[in-house]
């Protein structure tokens, strides 16, 4: 290295560390779960890196103890956490199976089985998370929507927005069509729609004559099978987001996750993350980490809410055996459910519920691939000075008492904040949702997603999949991000390549 290029190097460190310092200084640090010893400990191991001429200790083991050490193949994101024990990795395999399970219309002689719908977006979890990971948009106008969902609202009158202000309703749905477009439908039913995706390509110039060609969609549903939309309803579409690592984000502490918090700017950085508060399902207010905008507090109330919305089989969370149709819909809500009161009293019991959450919270995140390797270490370089780690916070440590004891005091490298941030125009739904805007994302964690097209060959990026590389998906970033977004288009293409090293390497 040049000595020129290690003044450089060791100037922008100091910096850092400065305003690491400086941001650290009297911040409260509000775990209950730490010694004062281990709180050091914690403080030490989470600090942003400093220098990039090796890896971080432990940095190939993103998920702690529980990380995957398997072969990387199409199965990458379907292990469970590395450090489960003998029973946890037999109700891992209960759970699997229910996820990948093929739920049918009521009345069946499979009667375990029955209560889908009786409309839907898929008969299966896997049928979305395909193989574990995320979904994918339709490539061209007219392609199956499979793996991808719609949303819908409409304006709020006076009584939706009180309910909305106190966390009991998250938006204000369609009249007839509910909140979620559902595609799919029992024998004799009518789906609501058929999704359509159009796109409009958008050149973007890089430096160096490079030029990329996003593509901007537009939405719309086809064959309304209830009538028309509400001439106001807002549409959002959804891609499937991967699986791996839940339980692990659901241990961070929510005191690390507020201290990043900055609604003002007060620093002046450009970013003004937020949190985003929901009633959980004993109506306390929590933080929401789950979901594209932080609509669920914990991997249970998540999993619930898909069981109902994307596949209308009851839960405890979710009692309503007719999931998302809506009262207008009358002819669904006569159609028989699947509850049987010799199992319960939903479709989809507790116990089956707790498997099925302990699954999702217990898929293993794999180990990092290349952490030594020069151009992976310059792109992770060149991904802090971009500033993309404002936002996609590199590493935590997990509380001491997660809900799932092999999963707690690891630390771990997902790099998200959990937060929401104004992601720009080009990105926005114009949706609000609870107390997010339709500007507002939840940052996504990254872990994993170099690995996304090995699990999944049509895999997307961004909430709605319209990113076919991670690239695009970068060039995508407005709002707070705009600024490290200028800095990747400025970037000579060696060094936007590094970058994209790193981002494969995670």
């Amino acid at each position: 290295m040049r000595a020129s290029t290690r003044l450089a190097t060791a100037v922008w460190a100091a910096g850092l560390l400065a305003a690491l310092a400086a941001a650290w200084a009297g911040r409260p640090y509000p775990r209950d779960d730490l010694d004062a010893a281990d709180r050091l400990r914690v403080e030490k191991v989470t600090r942003p890196a400093a220098t990039f001429d090796e890896a971080e200790r432990f940095e190939r083991m993103q998920a702690g103890a529980a990380t995957s050490l398997k072969r990387i193949n199409a199965d990458a994101f379907s292990h469970p956490s590395a450090n489960l024990d003998f029973e946890g990795r037999q109700r891992f395999l209960l759970g699997n199976g229910l996820f990948r399970k093929d739920w049918v219309s009521a009345p069946s002689s499979t009667r375990a089985s029955d209560g889908l719908g009786p409309l839907f977006n898929a008969r299966a979890c896997q049928s979305c998370h395909i193989k574990d990971g995320r979904g994918h948009a339709p490539a061209h106008p007219g392609d199956s929507a499979v793996s991808l969902l719609v949303r819908l609202s409409v304006p709020p009158g006076a009584a939706e927005r009180e309910m909305i202000r106190d966390g009991r309703l998250s938006a204000a749905p369609d009249p007839v069509y509910g909140s979620q477009l559902q595609d799919f439908a029992v024998a004799g039913l009518p789906a609501e729609g058929r999704v359509r995706i159009d796109y409009e390509e958008l050149p973007v110039v890089l430096r160096g004559g490079e030029t990329v060609r996003l593509r901007k969609p537009k939405l719309s549903i086809e064959n309304p099978g209830y009538g028309p939309l509400h001439p106001d309803v807002m549409l959002s579409a959804r891609v499937a987001p991967p699986m791996i690592g839940l339980g692990l984000l659901e241990a961070i502490d929510a005191g690390d996750i507020l201290a990043r918090e900055d609604p003002e700017d007060a620093d002046g950085d450009g970013i003004s993350g937020r949190a985003r508060w929901v009633r959980d399902e004993t109506g306390e207010w929590r933080l929401g980490r789950f979901g594209w905008k932080g609509n669920a507090a914990s991997v249970r109330q998540q999993t619930a809410d898909a069981f109902s919305g994307d596949m209308g089989l009851s839960t405890p969370l979710h009692p309503d055996h007719w999931g998302d149709c809506t009262d207008r819909q009358a002819d669904c809500r006569a159609l028989p459910h699947g509850a049987q009161p010799e199992l319960g009293e939903q479709e989809v019991p507790g116990e089956l519920l707790d498997l099925v959450t302990f699954y999702s919270r217990n898929l293993a995140v794999p180990a990092r691939r290349d952490v030594d390797d020069p151009q992976v270490l310059a792109g992770k370089k060149l991904f802090y000075e971009a500033g993309c780690a404002g936002c996609h916070t590199p590493k935590y440590v997990t509380r001491r008492d997660a809900a799932v004891p092999d999963l707690g005091f690891q630390l771990i490298w997902p790099y998200t904040d959990l937060l929401l941030h104004d992601m720009g125009e080009g990105l926005a739904d114009h949706r609000p949702e609870g107390t997010a805007s339709g500007r507002e994302w939840r940052t996504p964690a990254l872990w994993g997603i170099g690995l996304a097209k090995t699990v999944n060959e049509r895999a997307g990026f961004l909430h709605d999949g319209r990113a076919r590389t991670l690239l695009e998906a970068v060039l995508w970033h407005g709002g707070e991000a705009e600024a490290a977004r200028r800095k990747v288009v400025e970037m000579e293409k060696a060094d936007r390549d590094n970058l994209i090293r790193f981002l494969e390497s995670l």
